[in-house]
């Protein structure tokens, strides 16, 4: 295996930019509190006292455990870095709760101990039980980290041993493992905070068993509930599970998006500590499949509602496409796993896709409102009926809260996406103003990094270690940057590009400043042949960022619009507009519409044509004022 990279703790990276910052606090004096409120208003907290009956509101759903894990661990990766003696008192006095309902066996689940205390462990692929067992172990991990109190994580801990002694090949243990994997990764974390092997052995044992023909698990399961297995799968496959062949055998992404991901995140997790290079290689040609075939421009996965994940090569639908954000945020966790695990940028690409585009989208600027889905193309009396997960405007809420829970974790934590550490190589994958404390090999070096990014590419690092040191500076080259300048004390460099970074070696100085120039062009981005609903169209990019076209910007009638393949752009940073963000402007066309004022539905092509200014902002920010149509794949004009 290469040399490891550890990403540097969020806790010692501090993002004081106006792009990241922003949402950070957002998220922290907003969105967590909204957190809380919904859980308290939905019946979530009530749950774990235990005193739900029949006839009640708010019967305890088999996920909303995983829900309040979320949430956990949001409140707990804020409390590491802005102590608040309330929120600790609200977890705490959560966490009391838990511990006094907790079975005598372990068992921890507020549903099946209420709702349905004799079925527990009897539906593995339907019913969340791992599930949400892997959510509300992240989350006592994160608080142990954030507290050193160690109540969440020993009661995490029972559990965990109650399905070890549960869940194997031993005699009386059932040879299940979940449907919606979670717990994998985070039986890998309770092993790290914990140190005990028996935590990992038990994330390899659902790794290893996932996919095994005999016994098919859930059918097996299905059998002893008295249903029959082929009417049990109707609408469903194990493929749809990421079950159909042992993980090792697997080379092609399916099924479910959220799911997939996260089970690709406890395979590399437990490779990274097991040293398995059969999970690695499996791990790469997954990868390869995903990138090359089923990911969004916006770093979105999963086409279909249907399923929530992925349909077949090269199905991208624009207004129907899905791509959860619970999906890209666990796409950003797996690709910082495959960067670590090989060093290789093409995998900071896709982190810093996913990030900047179809996370961000997932919530609104003023942290209050939610999508579930982050369509393409949104022509807003098209979307009413499909569903609230498929929706033109944000929700304050879901039913199914995943989405919501999920991105206040990962903003919570975000600095831990920026910089990476090993013996004797500080990384930089993300640019943006922060301050960063990194450990190279027992040494100690600052970096303060200077730019507005991602509004303009100059970035000005200083190199700070304690005492003068020999190591590596790599500074990653984006995929979409063609040419680039670098620095070190006024000195022009030429490094070589290897595997998407530039390496600088040599003995550092306290104050030695680098700068690097990166090249950001506005691209007219071109779909694969293959990708039929997009032949003809190019989307916007310019640095990190994908752009949109609103209607509130552009009028109605998005798709009529035609941009010349020379257009020129001209960039723009507006402070005033949703936040302060960099707009695009340039020249398109669309047809006269006196042209077809008689009502006719076809006439003789071509209909003359008018000239018109169009602007197009960041995907990641649409969707915060009036509801409108909104289009990202722009017919091109020849």
């Amino acid at each position: 295996m290469p040399p490891r990279l550890h990403a540097v703790p969020f806790t010692r990276v501090t993002l004081a930019d106006g792009f990241w910052r922003p949402r950070q606090e957002t998220n922290r004096t907003t969105t967590i509190p909204i957190g809380y409120e919904q859980c308290e208003k939905t019946g979530r907290l009530a749950a774990w006292k235990y005193d739900w009956k029949p006839g009640l509101p708010n019967q305890p759903h088999i996920f909303w455990d995983s829900d309040v894990g979320k949430w956990l661990e949001a409140a707990a990766y804020s409390l590491k870095t802005v102590p608040d003696a309330e929120l600790e008192g609200r977890i705490d006095a959560l966490v009391a709760l838990m511990e006094k309902g907790q079975a005598s066996d372990g068992y921890l689940n507020t549903h099946f101990q209420v709702v349905e205390p004799d079925k527990r462990w009897t539906n593995l692929r339907d019913s969340h039980e791992l599930y949400c067992a892997g959510h509300l172990t992240e989350g006592a991990v994160a608080y142990f980290e954030a507290t050193g109190k160690r109540a969440f994580l020993d009661v995490m801990g029972r559990y965990a041993d109650h399905i070890g002694r549960t869940f194997g090949c031993g005699p009386g243990q059932k040879r299940g493992y979940c449907g919606h994997e979670e717990i994998e990764l985070a039986l890998v974390k309770l092993f790290r905070a914990t140190g005990e092997k028996r935590h990992l052995d038990l994330a390899a044992y659902f790794i290893d068993e996932r996919g095994q023909a005999a016994p098919r698990y859930f059918d097996v399961e299905a059998r002893a509930r008295g249903e029959d297995p082929a009417r049990y799968w109707a609408g469903a496959s194990y493929a749809y599970l990421q079950a159909d062949k042992p993980v090792r055998q697997q080379d092609r992404v399916t099924g479910h998006a959220v799911r997939a991901m996260y089970l690709y995140c406890g395979m590399a997790d437990v490779a990274v500590e097991t040293g398995d290079a059969s999970l690695i290689a499996a791990l790469e040609k997954l990868w390869t499949h995903m990138s090359s075939k089923l990911l969004y421009v916006t770093g979105g996965i999963g086409s279909s509602r249907q399923n929530e994940g992925f349909t077949f090569d090269y199905d991208f639908p624009n207004e129907t496409a899905y791509c959860e954000t619970c999906a890209s945020i666990a796409l950003a966790f797996w690709a910082q796993r495959m960067l670590h695990l090989t060093g290789q940028g093409r995998f900071a690409d896709v982190l810093e896709r996913a990030l900047y585009n179809a996370t961000l989208s997932g919530v609104s600027l003023d942290g209050r409102k939610f999508f579930y889905a982050n369509p393409l193309a949104v022509l807003p009396d098209a979307s009413k009926g499909v569903g609230e997960n498929v929706a033109a405007e944000r929700q304050e809420w879901f039913g199914c809260s995943c989405c919501p829970t999920n991105i206040v974790r990962l903003l919570a934590s975000a600095g831990q996406y920026f910089y990476s550490e090993n013996d004797d190589t500080a990384f930089v994958h993300l640019y943006a103003q922060s301050d960063a404390d990194l450990r190279l090999g027992g040494r100690r070096v600052r970096l303060q990094q200077r730019t507005r990014f991602p509004w303009a590419g100059k970035v000005a690092l200083r190199v700070s270690p304690e005492t003068p040191a020999e190591f590596a500076l790599a500074l990653r080259i984006p995929g979409w940057c063609g040419r680039f300048i670098l620095s070190v004390n006024g000195k022009r460099l030429k490094p070589a590009v290897v595997d998407g970074y530039a390496r600088i070696t040599r003995t550092w100085r306290a104050g030695d400043t680098v700068r690097l120039e990166l090249n950001m062009p506005v691209l007219q981005m071109e779909a694969h042949p293959n990708i039929r609903m997009n032949c003809g169209r190019v989307a916007l990019q310019r640095g990190p960022l994908v752009y949109c076209l609103e209607e509130a910007d552009n009028g109605t009638e998005l798709n009529d619009l035609a941009l010349p393949r020379r257009a020129r752009f001209t960039t723009r940073f507006e402070k005033d507009l949703l936040g302060g963000v960099t707009a695009l402007y340039t020249r398109a066309t669309r047809r006269r519409p006196e042209a077809w004022a008689d009502g006719t539905l076809y006439r003789p092509a071509p209909t003359p044509r008018r000239t018109v200014r169009i602007k197009a902002v960041p995907y990641c920010v649409w969707g915060n004022r009036s509801p409108g149509e909104m289009l990202v794949w722009l017919p091109r004009q020849d």
